[in-house]
């Protein structure tokens, strides 16, 4: 899908600031691309459709949750979670998407799991430190994904840990089942 259209799309779906927090993960998530050498075409394409669920109706999120038999712990977690699976499903049901690669990556973009592909990591990374994005310790993970995506990946997700936790929020399993497993395999030499 040609970029114009893609954004044509989510435009539709999306606050103008969500639109504009899309425009960066999109510059992000390519510039990303090019340094770690992955599809740039697929970076753009995940980028621009990431959030294209954020602002769906709870009770529609859910109802495809339940149909299309995602997770149903997911359900007991707090809703931010929700939009990136059934953003997945509906870029691929609405916008005709069928890449797995594209789609995984928007499906983890908000919990991470286990053995995420270098594209995954990316957009991961993009959303997080997109330049609109303004909290402590983004700095430090934009320097970091210049010099190292594992270590970049590893302290973003440190920080959301550590920000639901100061919160009293749950953490989703998959979020620690993510950093463990980053750092067991960690490649931050």
């Amino acid at each position: 899908m040609e970029r114009e259209t893609a954004l044509k799309l989510v435009k539709e779906q999306l606050t103008e600031h969500r639109y504009q927090h899309t425009l960066g993960v999109m510059e992000t998530a390519i510039s990303l691309a090019r340094r770690y050498g992955v599809d740039e075409k697929k970076a753009e394409t995940a980028a621009i459709f990431h959030d294209y669920a954020k602002f769906r109706p709870k009770e529609e999120m859910k109802q495809i949750i339940i149909e299309q038999k995602f997770p149903l712990d997911l359900l007991e977690y707090n809703s931010e979670l929700w939009h990136a699976p059934v953003g997945a499903f509906l870029t691929e049901s609405e916008a005709g998407i069928t890449d797995r690669e594209i789609l995984d990556a928007i499906r983890y973009h908000t919990s991470g799991r286990v053995g995420m592909t270098i594209l995954e990591k990316i957009i991961y990374l993009a959303d997080y430190i997109e330049p609109g994005r303004h909290f402590p310790g983004v700095d430090e993970v934009r320097d970091l994904a210049q010099q190292n995506l594992d270590a970049a990946l590893i302290k973003s997700v440190q920080n959301t840990i550590i920000f639901l936790l100061k919160k009293n929020q749950t953490v989703y399993p998959d979020t620690f089942y993510t950093y463990n497993d980053l750092i067991k395999n960690r490649r931050i030499d």
